[in-house]
């Protein structure tokens, strides 16, 4: 089994900066595409961005400039930097992760983690 935990949420003023990160544990043979996705009441999960093993990365629209993804491989692990946040940000910040365990390829997603950006 895969777990994955994500840290990093909290409450922040307009215009601050948060990390996420999500870190994975288990029985992992290797991990392909990680991202992060939020998600607001009543809302469909967005894709707020993914990074593939090699680093390539994409970005919704709103978050291009603003937010940089980035994984560490050694540790199972992704971050998104989130600068200049914004109200509309306010969300829970979900992270999922493409886990090869053995010879099976499996998709999972965290527990996620709030972010309220308020003055």
């Amino acid at each position: 089994q895969v777990q994955l935990v994500e840290s990093g949420g909290g409450l922040v003023q307009p215009g601050g900066s948060l990390i996420l990160s999500c870190a994975a544990s288990g029985s992992i043979y290797s991990i392909g595409i990680m991202a992060w996705y939020r998600q607001t009441p009543g809302n469909q999960r967005d894709m707020a961005a993914y990074i593939t093993k090699n680093g390539f990365t994409t970005y919704g629209d709103s978050m291009k400039g603003r937010f940089t993804i980035s994984r560490d491989n050694a540790k199972n692990t992704v971050y998104l930097q989130m600068n200049s946040l914004k109200p509309e940000d306010t969300a829970v910040y979900l992270c999922n992760m493409d886990v090869r365990i053995g010879g099976r390829l499996n998709n999972y997603w965290g527990q996620g983690t709030q972010v309220t950006v308020s003055s």
